[in-house]
């Protein structure tokens, strides 16, 4: 175990001194929230810590860890972590003396210090638990990338409940990963490959999808131009990648204007995140609401929840004997209808957030001609967002154009020329996809 220190922080594991510190500080900020034993509690994991992190009583307990931060050698706060044997570190408690709290950072190099720490051991996960009452607490975790999973009822107080939160730890996609655009449905380009993926991936959970019911589904696509929600009419949107179709889904705009989305289905994780984050820009205009009967793999719940759905029913045998399907509903905020949400590649991600990135490249899909000068747009990758604001947005007919005009350096840090950068952009957007138009979205933090 290391030490950390940021200005006269400094971050060290506890010793055997500290333990009236740690017993007095979870006395006083556990009490208001949680019932129980607080002195035992912290007699518990100290003494588990002290003896090198064994913990002689937790089943699901691979090690207790705690660190406390100091201020020109005073205590200041004190952050404990245990290993799981999951591959998961949770955080039980982070607690800042009330002195400190707002002032230095305390609280942000604990939890930076743990989460490295987490990673130190390869969890690909970290999590906590907050109660509802402790705003501050709540808004603090959000700020740092942790995502509410849900809410327990009067769980360790009566009358007060429980925010459950996690973070991923996992490494973000790099230059490499693959380039997936999400298009409307071209019948005559993308039946056979959506045909065959809803098939493989919906037919063992759901009774009747079969290839009529796909048929069914063209069919309502041929009738959208009705606009008329009583002939079921189908918006069908596809995810390409390198050409093959790798997500498919189905949107039913219905009575009362929710959007009902069946099917949705993706061959991997970053289609359906595709599919997930651009949906919501690409359907708001038809309804007030997006929901979907799937049943999920571990990983689809993570997104679903890390992009702002939430599970609102079961249907246990709803679809099939065998199977429990799920519906996952995200509710368009209308007052926040400015901030859109664009996926990036983590570096390109790093860069614009480092101020070494200020232009953004992207063809004429209608997602990206509904973007305006002086909108915010959310930037996604993976289990990282950030916002900025759109300066300016300046369209090209070609790369060729733009190049001859833009900052190449600006667009494509890593290149090392112009040529480079032009390779580059040719290798996420083909011929097919620059004659859309080329869409340069300047941005500041």
């Amino acid at each position: 175990m290391t030490e950390a220190s940021v200005s006269n922080i400094v971050v060290r594991p506890a010793r055997a001194d500290d333990f009236d510190f740690v017993a007095d500080l979870m006395i006083r900020a556990l009490t208001p929230f949680y019932d129980g034993d607080h002195y035992a509690h912290a007699r518990r994991i100290f003494d588990a810590h002290i003896a090198g992190g064994i913990d002689r009583v937790g089943q699901f307990s691979a090690g207790q860890y705690m660190f406390i931060a100091e201020s020109d050698g005073r205590q200041v706060g004190v952050i404990h972590v245990v290993e799981k044997k999951q591959g998961t570190v949770k955080i039980s408690p982070l607690i800042v003396d009330t002195a400190y709290r707002g002032k230095m950072g305390v609280g942000s190099m604990l939890l930076k210090h743990a989460e490295d720490f987490a990673r130190s051991l390869g969890a690909r996960q970290i999590y906590c638990t907050v109660a509802e009452p402790n705003k501050k607490a709540l808004g603090f975790f959000l700020r740092k990338g942790f995502r509410i999973t849900g809410t327990a009822k009067d769980h360790y107080k009566i009358g007060i409940d429980e925010h459950m939160l996690y973070k991923q730890l996992i490494d973000e996609a790099g230059f490499d990963s693959p380039n997936i655009s999400v298009v409307p449905f071209d019948e005559s380009q993308h039946a056979d490959g959506a045909r065959a993926l809803i098939l493989s991936q919906m037919s063992g959970d759901f009774d009747g999808v079969d290839s009529n019911w796909v048929d069914a589904l063209f069919a309502g696509y041929r009738r959208m131009e009705s606009g008329d929600v009583n002939t079921k009419f189908k918006i069908i949107f596809v995810a390409e990648c390198d050409g093959r179709v790798v997500g498919v889904a189905g949107a039913t705009p219905k009575k009362g204007r929710p959007i009902k989305l069946m099917p949705l289905v993706a061959s991997s994780e970053a289609a359906f995140e595709a599919l997930i984050i651009d949906l919501q820009g690409l359907l708001e205009d038809y309804g007030h609401k997006l929901y979907v009967h799937l049943v999920p793999e571990p990983w689809q719940v993570a997104c679903l929840q890390r992009h702002g759905w939430s599970l609102e029913g079961v249907f246990p045998g709803g679809y099939a004997p065998n199977s429990v399907v799920q519906q996952w509903g995200f509710n368009f905020n209308k007052e926040g209808a400015s901030v859109r949400k664009m996926r990036i590649k983590k570096p390109y991600f790093d860069a614009i957030m480092e101020g070494r990135k200020t232009l953004e490249v992207r063809v004429g899909y209608n997602s990206i001609k509904r973007l305006k000068a002086g909108g915010l747009l959310q930037l996604e990758t993976g289990h990282t967002s950030g916002v900025v604001r759109i300066k300016s947005i300046r369209i090209y007919r070609s790369f060729a154009d733009m190049l001859s005009s833009e900052v190449w350096q600006q667009i494509v840090p890593q290149a090392k020329s112009e040529e480079e950068a032009l390779r580059l952009l040719r290798k996420i957007y083909p011929d097919h996809k620059e004659r859309l138009g080329v869409h340069v979205i300047e941005v500041e933090k």
